[in-house]
């Protein structure tokens, strides 16, 4: 089965800047969606917990996400629908329909932790309000339910259900997904595993540190899919851990990406609450990693460029 909408390339879920009371800065939030249309970029996800939704309003994200498509109107914009309310989350998914999104991004309901059938039956009901695109995000460590298999069988009865960012982090998912369900496209959500994701045929990779390094995720991106030189994609990769593990480390994910936006010059500002900023040691080290990382990158970029 054909999908009706390919993804394909680097999606970037957008933060969203603030200014230090909280408000969204939409002017830094103008120089973000700027800077990743000139840094290539395959599509933009609003919305997604990298842009904090966790901490917006239904209201707030629907603005959000209409201003990303009229700054960005030229590359695909995929919304995110995740909710703990099915009603919330039919509400995104209309608005993202009305607004002309290319597709959504549809995650389990939280907390309530439904089975495989009670789960797909709420991914259906979303299907069938927006009747749009839809990546599926299976990330059962935030959800604390795994887009089991019943859950796919049920699901791919809809033509729309073409992709999965797939972040469990268990790479049998990969196999079982690249394997058994060839008709959803698979798509990294796991950063570690993007080399792992890729020579299994994953087409496309939601990264969050593409915020703030798109070149370098592009690069690895473009070495293994598009040319096939895994040789080259390790060497990428293996410059590119240290990123991943700071990333990573105690919990401080969307911090560490938003004082990444700033180390390019955009005022990302503070994050919402719960959350709090970095401190001066997490800064310094995350300093030495982008500075690292960005001369090793283009160091191979360069060599396999005179050799080619």
């Amino acid at each position: 089965m054909t999908p009706i909408f390919k993804f394909e390339g680097i999606y970037t879920p957008v933060v969203t800047p603030h200014h230090a009371d909280g408000a969204v800065n939409w002017e830094a939030l103008d120089q973000v969606i700027a800077f990743l249309r000139e840094r290539g970029v395959a599509g933009l996800i609003s919305g997604g917990s990298t842009g904090e939704n966790y901490a917006q309003t239904v209201e707030e994200r629907l603005e959000i996400a209409r201003f990303t498509r009229e700054r960005c109107p030229d590359l695909p914009l995929v919304v995110g629908t995740g909710a703990m309310l099915t009603g919330d989350s039919v509400a995104l998914a209309t608005g993202a329909r009305d607004m002309g999104a290319d597709a959504i991004l549809l995650a389990s309901p939280p907390y309530s932790v439904p089975t495989d059938r009670e789960n797909a039956l709420n991914a259906l009901a979303i299907d069938k309000a927006a009747d749009l695109p839809i990546m599926l995000y299976n990330y059962p460590h935030r959800t604390g339910t795994m887009m089991g298999e019943e859950f796919l069988d049920r699901v791919g009865r809809s033509r729309n259900f073409c992709g999965i960012k797939e972040s469990s982090g268990d790479i049998n998912r990969v196999h079982l997904l690249a394997r058994d369900y060839p008709h959803i496209q698979l798509g990294c959500g796991m950063d570690d595993q993007a080399l792992e994701f890729f020579a299994w045929g994953a087409p496309f990779w939601v990264c969050g540190g593409s915020n703030m390094l798109p070149d370098e995720h592009v690069a690895l991106y473009q070495a293994c899919v598009i040319e096939g030189d895994f040789a080259k994609g390790r060497r990428i990769m293996s410059a590119m851990m240290p990123l991943m593990r700071v990333l990573e480390q105690g919990g401080k994910f969307i911090q560490t990406i938003k004082y990444g936006v700033e180390l390019n010059g955009i005022p990302a500002g503070p994050v919402r609450s719960p959350l709090k900023g970095l401190n001066k040691d997490d800064k310094r080290a995350l300093e030495q990693v982008v500075r690292v990382l960005k001369q090793t990158v283009a160091d191979i970029q360069s060599e396999t460029g005179a050799r080619g």
